[in-house]
């Protein structure tokens, strides 16, 4: 097997006395979808942010593309390629949806390859086409998420990093989005590592999985193996 393009080893995450992550390790290859599951406070979020260096770990290390990057400034790791959409969406609700994704291409100075990254965005979301002009606070939750999810896209992401895409989300909605990550993976060949708590959808839509409880990896499998893990179908699954 080639080497990983994202790599976590024995990494540890603390908030202040309290280990949130206790010496995860996880292997992700170029192109794969690979989910992390969990209950409310198992470290799912805590990963993502340790990864992105919106949190510091305090031990370990994340390597991407064979070079360590788990004390480099956020913003270095975004130039690298690694980008993360964080759970509640973040867009900034005063600016249009169009000044929202141009935000997202801030390192770039082409402006025709600018346009043709907002094109291939409004290719994917039609509907941030038809509202390029709009507020970003008047759009809808499923709209916030994919404007989002855009605006990471204007980057050309090598790994993305998504959070809780579906929270708050109709089922029809939520059908939708993980019909966009799919066809995200499979036309470009980003690498996404997805938090989410509708553990259903994300093994439909992953390759592998892990399962985290209390900052810990118990488990990981494919995801065929994972969703027929009794332990997991009870769990998780609701079945």
């Amino acid at each position: 097997m080639s080497e990983p393009i994202l790599s976590l080893k024995n990494l540890e995450t603390r908030y202040g006395q309290i280990y949130a992550l206790r010496g995860i390790s996880m292997d992700i290859q170029e192109g794969e979808i690979v989910t992390l599951l969990g209950a409310n406070g198992a470290g799912k979020s805590t990963t993502l942010k340790t990864i992105s260096s919106l949190i510091t770990a305090s031990a370990g290390s994340v390597t991407f593309n064979g070079r360590e990057i788990t004390h480099l400034h956020p913003h270095t790791i975004v130039e690298m390629g690694v980008i993360h959409v964080p759970e509640g969406r973040m867009i900034f609700k005063e600016l249009t949806v169009k000044e929202n994704l141009e935000l997202g291409s801030f390192t770039l100075h082409d402006n025709d390859i600018r346009k043709q990254r907002l094109e291939r965005v409004y290719g994917l979301f039609p509907v941030l086409g038809e509202r390029q002009q709009q507020m970003g606070g008047f759009l809808s939750g499923g709209e916030q998420q994919m404007l989002a999810m855009g605006r990471a896209l204007m980057t050309e992401p090598k790994v993305l990093l998504l959070d809780e895409p579906s929270m708050g989300l109709a089922p029809l909605i939520v059908n939708n989005i993980m019909d966009i990550i799919r066809q995200i993976n499979k036309d470009h060949g980003t690498t996404i590592l997805l938090v989410e708590q509708n553990a259903k959808a994300a093994l439909k839509l992953a390759t592998r999985g892990y399962v985290l409880e209390t900052g810990e990896i118990v488990m990981e499998g494919s995801a065929e193996e994972l969703s027929k893990d009794e332990s997991i179908v009870k769990a998780y699954l609701g079945e």
